[in-house]
């Protein structure tokens, strides 16, 4: 019959197990953590910068597109707003023909050139082949199949 450890034996293998242990743990960290605190640069609250806003280049040139397009609409409207008052024909009916004519002959046009480029699309070109001497006509057709990891072609004619 084996004989029993002492308590003694315990005490020891216990501590000889948290040495490997606490070794181990500090062999395997796998992260660090500073809690120092972080130094402070000043005392100012934060300001704007000027100028734009750091945007990516696709949105600064919408953005630009839209304020090029907001200026244009401004000085057209001004300037049919001067013409309109100077001729003293600022009723409500003139307003609408001269705001609304132009609307109208964009929209028109608009659509005329969505028409005439779904026509040139619809239309298929045609082939006229013309050959002299004996003709022979194929009618093969292949049939190709990729498969697997390593890319592997197998054509089938037909």
């Amino acid at each position: 019959m084996p004989a029993q450890p002492e308590p003694t034996d315990r005490a020891e293998a216990q501590k000889l197990i948290e040495a490997v242990n606490e070794a181990l743990a500090d062999q395997n960290a796998t992260f660090y953590r500073d809690d120092t605190p972080l130094p402070v640069v000043g005392t100012a609250a934060p300001v704007s910068q000027p100028g734009r806003p750091p945007m990516s280049q696709r949105a600064t040139d919408a953005s630009a597109l839209m304020l090029s397009g907001g200026v244009a609409t401004a000085l057209v409207g001004g300037t049919a707003s001067l013409v309109m008052v100077a001729s003293g024909s600022a009723d409500p009916v003139v307003c609408a023909i001269v705001v609304g004519a132009p609307t109208a002959l964009v929209l028109a046009l608009g659509r005329l050139v969505g028409r005439v480029k779904d026509t040139v699309e619809a239309a298929p070109p045609t082939n006229h082949y013309h050959y002299n001497g004996d003709v022979h006509q194929d009618q093969r057709s292949i049939t190709t199949t990729t498969r697997g990891v390593i890319a592997n072609t197998r054509n089938q004619t037909r």
